[in-house]
């Protein structure tokens, strides 16, 4: 990858260069996201650990011992807050989910590695405490867009009897990636974007699921918008082959989306994309109607 030119590393990867309305679609998911807030039942800035930006937003759902959707924003590890994307928790509420949205710092005042480490620490607090609001802990699901992908496809691979005596080795048994990054290296040579992640080979190479050991016994669905750049269908393609359709049963392109837009279509019950995040949940479709 490092012999292509910075020019197109950036043509690549900065999607918002990509997409001309990217200002109207943020503004779309910020009035959209207060609407949620203001409607579900929420508990919100929740301390998951010590630090500021260890926060999280816990939906609470509509009947006790519910699945538990975690969803990561995304944002290039650099950018947004679990509060510009509450509206993706509304749906799956009214399906019959939990939700939670946990924040983590952002680069470049921490490592992606530092990142990761955060919501390891997030997902324990989650499954330790799922059940007082209303969760089931052995039933929780992993959700992510761009950044987020990536990070729920890491969290995959996490040996979670490592982080806490209590925790089960399955804590994760499922996730979905939305325009999801499995390989870091190409981020290196982005002229936009490398001075904030400030990766160097070593820490892309151990940072990219693609090259990590395919966790055996977990799934992860990978779904990518049509209309996004070469790379980023390539990178879909890649987390597939590299983990197997055991691990990966689920590699498509939706039609008609671009890296932004494809994330409505986890919001609305009407897409395929959110009725795959129902189908790992264990929830049917009708459920959302």
């Amino acid at each position: 990858m490092s012999r292509r030119s910075p020019r197109w590393h950036d043509a690549q990867y900065d999607n918002r260069a990509r997409i001309a309305e990217h200002p109207q679609i943020l503004a779309h998911w910020f009035s959209a996201s207060a609407a949620a807030r203001a409607r579900l039942e929420a508990a919100l800035d929740v301390p998951y650990g010590d630090a500021a930006s260890e926060t999280l937003d816990v939906f609470r759902p509509k009947q006790r011992g519910a699945p538990v959707l975690v969803y990561l924003h995304g944002g290039y590890w650099r950018a947004l807050d679990k509060r510009d994307q509450s509206f993706v928790a509304a749906p799956f509420v009214d399906a019959g989910a939990m939700v939670v949205l946990p924040n983590y710092a952002l680069c470049p005042a921490v490592t992606i590695e530092t990142i990761a480490l955060q919501l390891v620490r997030a997902l324990a607090w989650v499954h330790r405490h799922a059940a007082g609001f209303g969760g089931d802990p052995a039933r929780i699901v992993l959700a992510g867009h761009s950044a987020g992908g990536h990070l729920a496809a890491l969290l995959l691979c996490c040996d979670w009897a490592s982080v806490g005596a209590d925790l089960p080795p399955r804590l994760v048994g499922s996730a979905l990636a939305v325009s999801g990054v499995f390989e870091l290296e190409p981020l290196r040579h982005a002229p936009f974007l490398a001075p904030d992640l400030r990766l160097d080979a070593a820490s892309a190479r151990r940072l990219s699921p693609a090259l990590l050991p395919r966790p055996a016994g977990r799934r992860l669905y990978a779904v990518v918008g049509a209309n996004e750049s070469a790379e980023f269908l390539r990178q879909n393609r890649l987390i597939a082959r590299a983990w197997g359709a055991a691990t990966v049963p689920v590699c498509e392109t939706v039609p008609g989306r671009h890296h932004m837009d494809v994330l409505h279509d986890l919001a609305d019950p009407a897409r395929r994309v959110h009725r795959l995040a129902l189908e790992l949940l264990g929830l049917s479709f009708r459920s959302a109607g």
